[in-house]
């Protein structure tokens, strides 16, 4: 997906576009990269076609409904959905282990810490789904890791966007 791609969605749809490509993006779906998605996010905020605060709402919603959505996969599939889930995505296989050896050392410590982390904050819902991690202490741990991990992107973007995405973005 390129950068018009990306702002053509925004201006055409608002936030609803946000909402729905971040919560692909946090389903770890091919295409949506967050290093534009939500940069851009803070671009349209500075500009004024939509405020800071709703845009963190949104991304935090759409954030954590894509994390609820894979937890639930792996929590209700357990290891079969998740041998489907390597099988169609094989180079995930060394990173979805990793996130179980940090939810087995960390618990809900390593669920926050591996929402910051790229490849890990995506994936690390699986495992605890199929760890069966408590959902209301899975969703805290979730929401405070993808506040963050939102709120460097979408505010680098408000403060820096039309500096770097002023050639871009229309």
């Amino acid at each position: 997906m390129s950068l018009d791609e990306i702002t053509c969605y925004f201006t055409q749809y608002g936030a609803a576009a946000i909402f729905v490509i971040v919560l692909l993006e946090y389903m770890n779906l091919p295409g949506f990269p967050a290093g534009i998605i939500m940069p851009l996010s803070g671009v349209w905020a500075a500009r004024g076609n939509i405020h800071f605060i709703q845009v963190m709402g949104i991304t935090l919603a759409a954030g954590l409904a894509g994390s609820w959505i894979l937890y639930f996969i792996g929590y209700a599939g357990g290891n079969f959905i998740l041998e489907k889930y390597l099988g169609k995505f094989p180079k995930h296989r060394s990173a979805v282990e990793k996130n179980f050896a940090l939810i087995r050392q960390k618990g809900c410590f390593g669920i926050f810490v591996g929402k910051l982390i790229p490849m890990v904050r995506t994936l690390i819902s699986i495992p605890a789904g199929v760890l069966k991690i408590n959902f209301v202490k899975y969703s805290v741990s979730s929401a405070l890791g993808v506040f963050v991990w939102n709120f460097v992107f979408v505010g680098a973007g408000y403060l820096l966007g039309d500096a770097v995405f002023a050639h871009t973005v229309t």
